[in-house]
């Protein structure tokens, strides 16, 4: 019996040294961690606001509408992922893979960019102002009526990127790459296009 009772004693001695929030919950079938493997799950509409998503693999994965608010996504895969109208405000997504995926009319408002992969991303309509887009590459990225008002885009790779109808107002440009990107007035960058 008193064995028993150490074991017990033990095991909540463990999770109260966790931190709050520490243990991972389920939504929609996917385990909400860091690392997790969520291809391809349906998470649309899901509250992952301040999720730590740190390297997750959401691949493919349905996130349409999603609150993602002050979430963790630093190097996850977000290949393909839909994110149409999600809510990534003040997001991390440093280094993240989101190649291919769609952000349509998604809210991006102060989310880190940094070095982000948003090569052949459809961000259309969508609201980064004041993101950090710094070496992010945007590499034939749909920008079209995005708002980009005070981003910093210092050294993003703009390449064949379409920006008609995009707010650069105070957008910081330095050194970004504008190869056949379209500006926001429709005209191809000669040699870059102006905020």
């Amino acid at each position: 019996m008193l064995a028993r009772v150490g074991v017990l004693v033990l095991a909540v001695g463990v999770l109260a040294a966790l931190p709050v929030g520490a243990q991972a919950r389920s939504v929609k079938g996917c385990v909400i961690k860091a690392k997790t493997d969520c291809h391809g799950k349906n998470l649309s509409g899901a509250n992952l606001k301040g999720a730590n998503l740190k390297g997750a693999n959401l691949k493919g994965a349905n996130l349409y509408g999603a609150t993602l608010t002050n979430a963790n996504l630093t190097r996850a895969n977000l290949t393909i992922a839909n994110l149409t109208i999600a809510n990534l405000t003040r997001a991390n997504l440093t280094r993240a893979n989101l190649t291919r995926a769609s952000l349509h009319g998604a809210t991006l408002i102060s989310a880190n960019l940094t070095r982000a992969n948003l090569s052949n991303t459809i961000l259309d309509y969508a609201n980064l102002t004041e993101a950090n887009l710094y070496r992010a590459s945007l590499t034939e990225a749909n920008l079209s009526h995005t708002n980009l008002t005070s981003a910093d885009l210092t050294y993003a790779n703009l390449t064949s990127a379409r920006l008609f109808g995009a707010d650069l107002t105070s957008a910081h440009l330095f050194y970004a790459i504008w190869t056949n990107a379209t500006c926001p007035n429709g005209f191809k960058a000669n040699p870059s296009c102006s905020a």
